[in-house]
């Protein structure tokens, strides 16, 4: 008897295989999907999306190809290893064509023409690039000078980046200042949190075809995110082996015994991310990240009064009424996504997402704007009031201290810690 007969299940439900099937949608994963869905309906597309290893990207990227329309028209460029030459190749590869042999002004020429016919009949054209941290910054601009390509109306061709924290650090260099400020939306996929571990644990059973909970006992989920500090893949490594631990002791369920045994077997520690020191000194980090780098700032109002004032970097934001926005307004009269603020060297711009109802400022509808200090523009029955941080103190005298003594603090502790 296999352990999957054994545990009443269907098919393997930790594999390390992407399956689009067993993707579970936390909150950030529903929020990148949405990011990628956005390139096909902004003729300007251009989305970045950054996540550890084993976090779901390529899974997630797999799920959104299964559901595009028939009027979309795909690459995907995983192998990115590559001179510009042999990116261009391996770009029009995969959309059918055999460009070998053939100098880069002629892949150039071949590529721009195939965007202008599939415009023409009525196509949407997006090329994904998965595991782009690989990308040089040659190759990088190429992608840059592909996204300009456009007709005498729009931009023809969206793109998605995908890969790990690193391809992040690249974009932040000064030669490709220029690619960054055409990209729309960035979103970086963290680990998933306890609860959403837990839910992601008893979904993937459910998929594998188990018809009731429990195959894992309550005892066990602490001390699997203790060990995988939320990753997926490393979830599902620990979980296999622990559901093989268990099958191999001929018991019905997980125990927190099988999951130690499993950590044994594994020769794991307790994953970085779950200790109070690394949660401590990323604390920090980020505060004073928060407080240095902070530019923008919005009051959400309504009827006079204030609902919420929130403050952020340079970058992309959206506004609207999903939650995963990074300004959430809950009401009927604005859009799942109605709006997004870019914030650069220059100020602010807001614009229009295809909303229902519009931005306004005063009684002018806008569909993209730059704002001046104290603009107030109008979403629905909302008001959102614009504050450029940088004509004022970014950081006061008491924070820069506060923040200077925790670092300090921090620090001593890692200094502990490492004797």
């Amino acid at each position: 008897m296999s352990y999957l007969e054994h545990f009443k299940l269907k098919e393997q439900p930790f594999r390390l295989t992407p399956d689009p099937d067993f993707l579970y949608w936390s909150k950030q994963h529903a929020r990148a999907k949405a990011y990628m869905e956005s390139t096909i309906w902004l003729a300007d597309g251009f989305v970045i999306i950054t996540g550890d290893i084993g976090s779901g990207k390529t899974t997630l990227l797999q799920s959104f190809l299964a559901e595009l329309d028939d009027d979309v028209v795909y690459a995907v460029v995983s192998q990115t290893q590559l001179t510009p030459t042999q990116f261009l190749q391996s770009v029009l590869t995969e959309f059918g064509f055999k460009p070998f042999n053939k100098h880069k002004v002629e892949l150039l020429d071949m590529l721009n023409m195939f965007l202008i016919e599939q415009y023409a009949n009525g196509k949407k054209v997006v090329l994904i690039v998965d595991e782009a941290q690989n990308l040089t910054k040659k190759v990088l601009e190429e992608i840059r000078l592909l996204s300009g390509i456009e007709t005498h109306k729009e931009k023809v061709l969206r793109i998605i980046l995908a890969g790990q924290p690193e391809l992040k650090q690249t974009l932040e260099a000064r030669k490709l200042k220029q690619l960054l400020q055409r990209v729309r939306l960035r979103f970086h996929i963290g680990p998933l949190d306890f609860r959403e571990l837990r839910e992601y644990i008893v979904h993937r059973i459910g998929v594998a075809g188990r018809e009731h909970d429990g195959l894992f006992d309550d005892s066990t989920f602490e001390i699997i995110h203790r060990y995988t500090g939320g990753v997926p893949r490393l979830i599902n490594t620990l979980c296999d082996t622990a559901l093989l631990c268990a099958f191999a002791d001929e018991k019905e369920s997980v125990s927190a015994d099988d999951i130690m045994s499993a950590v044994a077997e594994l020769n794991w520690q307790e994953h970085d991310s779950d200790t109070g020191l690394h949660n401590k000194l990323q604390q920090v980090s980020e505060r004073r990240r928060s407080l240095e780098h902070h530019a923008t700032q919005i009051e959400v109002r309504t009827e006079g009064e204030s609902l919420s004032v929130q403050s952020f970097p340079q970058g992309r934001i959206i506004v609207g009424r999903s939650p995963d926005n990074e300004i959430y307004i809950k009401s009927k009269f604005v859009s799942r996504h109605h709006a997004q603020l870019v914030t650069d060297d220059d100020g602010c711009v807001i614009e229009d997402l295809n909303s229902t109802n519009g931005v306004f400022l005063g009684e002018k509808q806008v569909k993209k704007y730059r704002l001046r200090d104290g603009d107030v523009v109008s979403l629905g029955v909302h008001e959102l009031v614009y504050t450029d941080l940088r004509q004022s103190d970014a950081v006061n005298d008491a924070d820069a201290e506060e923040l200077d003594e925790d670092a300090q603090i921090a620090d001593d502790e890692a200094s502990v810690v490492g004797e």
